[in-house]
């Protein structure tokens, strides 16, 4: 029989295993991730892994890289929130580019060049409809105006996706997906300072002044429905954000439990005690909920299921509540050995709170969640 080919998300396990490996705390602290990291796994295509081997990925099903994604996440959250920026950016160009554009775009991003997607402005974060940021047309360029607010690897970004007004003269409501290099005339960079989670993601704010870019930088080349084309990106980010969060209560699973199992108070250890082994039972529930979910929306993703958005939505509300109230059980449990800044259990619980905030709040996430649960019950004979 033939030899099986090799499982490309396990080379690139461990490559991450190796670069990673006792670094996230130096890295949370300073709030800075090495270039050469990010650099070295994207050329190896492990940042956007989804995207097809013929332009340099990694040509992974959602559930693989949905697990892998869950093993990064459980190592340090903000290299996590980069490779959600990056996969998000890779399947904008996928889902919404022209065929030169995908050729042009996805080897760039599989090659080692860094993306980051602009969604959330001053005055449109949950309600993108708020959205302000114009992309007009001038002749065969576009010309770029407005903020971007607290977008996540922006600072590490060598492209910038940019969700915008689209303004072609005429009249219409519009919207569209720009590709921007982040060296371009008029493109200013503001470092988040401080975050309170994923502190070495890179947050920034983003200005573009007047920036002139040529048409064929807009993605799909026209203006499109605004719903669509944040759909389209926003549900790649829950299933990512979703897995993210599945790390982080594994991480945090394992060190309550092994905190648990050799800390002694009373005689005992603290796993023998009722309260705290009730802890360490919801967490043990929250990580299998979570991963259920996940794998639920990963195989709807993968099966090519036309309620695909309403399972990433159910998977993100899912995991991001759970590793919020996970963590914060972690925390419980270690007491003053898991409240030391830059420690597993410490940067989960900041991480997690995060996680309830981006790519759809909790609150929109129940609220999309109850209409789709009203829309259900009124097509039920």
């Amino acid at each position: 029989m033939p030899e099986p080919l090799p499982d490309p998300l396990a080379a690139a396990r461990l490559l991450v295993g190796e670069l990673v490996a006792g670094r996230p705390a130096e890295w949370d602290l300073k709030g800075e991730l090495p270039r050469e990291l990010l650099t070295a796994l994207g050329a190896r295509g492990a940042l956007c892994a989804q995207v097809p081997a013929r332009f340099g990925g990694l040509a992974a099903t959602s559930r693989a890289n949905g697990e892998f994604t869950a093993y990064v996440g459980s190592l340090c959250s903000s290299l996590r929130s980069v490779m959600t920026s990056q996969g998000m950016a890779a399947w904008a160009v996928q889902r919404l580019g022209t065929r030169e554009q995908r050729d042009t775009h996805l080897p760039r991003l599989t090659g080692g060049e860094l993306a980051a997607v602009a969604f959330s402005e001053p005055a449109a974060g949950s309600d993108l409809s708020a959205m302000t940021t114009r992309l007009r047309v001038d002749g065969d360029t576009v010309v770029l105006d407005g903020e971007k607010k607290w977008i996540t690897a922006a600072h590490y970004a060598d492209l910038l996706v940019v969700f915008a007004r689209y303004d072609d003269g005429s009249g219409e409501d519009a919207a569209a997906a720009v590709v921007v290099p982040a060296s371009a005339p008029g493109v200013r960079v503001r470092r988040v300072a401080d975050p309170l989670g994923c502190r070495a993601a890179g947050h920034a704010d983003l200005t573009f002044d007047a920036v002139r870019l040529p048409a064929s930088t807009v993605l799909g080349g026209c203006g499109q429905s605004l719903q669509l084309l944040v759909t389209a990106a926003l549900t790649y980010g829950r299933f990512s954000v979703a897995w993210g969060c599945v790390g982080i209560l594994r991480a945090c699973l394992d060190a309550a439990t092994r905190h648990a199992s050799a800390r002694e108070q009373f005689g005992k250890p603290l796993a023998r005690h009722q309260l705290v082994a009730g802890h360490l039972a919801d967490l043990f529930v929250a990580e299998q909920s979570a991963t259920r979910a996940s794998e639920h929306a990963s195989d709807r993703w993968d099966s090519g299921s036309s309620d695909v958005a309403m399972a990433a939505v159910l998977a993100k509300h899912t995991a991001a509540e759970l590793a919020a109230h996970g963590a914060a059980r972690a925390v419980q449990v270690l007491g003053s050995a898991g409240a030391v800044d830059g420690e597993v259990v410490a940067r989960a619980y900041r991480d997690a709170k995060l996680m309830e905030i981006i790519e759809g709040s909790n609150e929109i996430c129940r609220l999309l969640l109850a209409q789709h649960a009203v829309t259900a019950a009124n097509r039920r004979p």
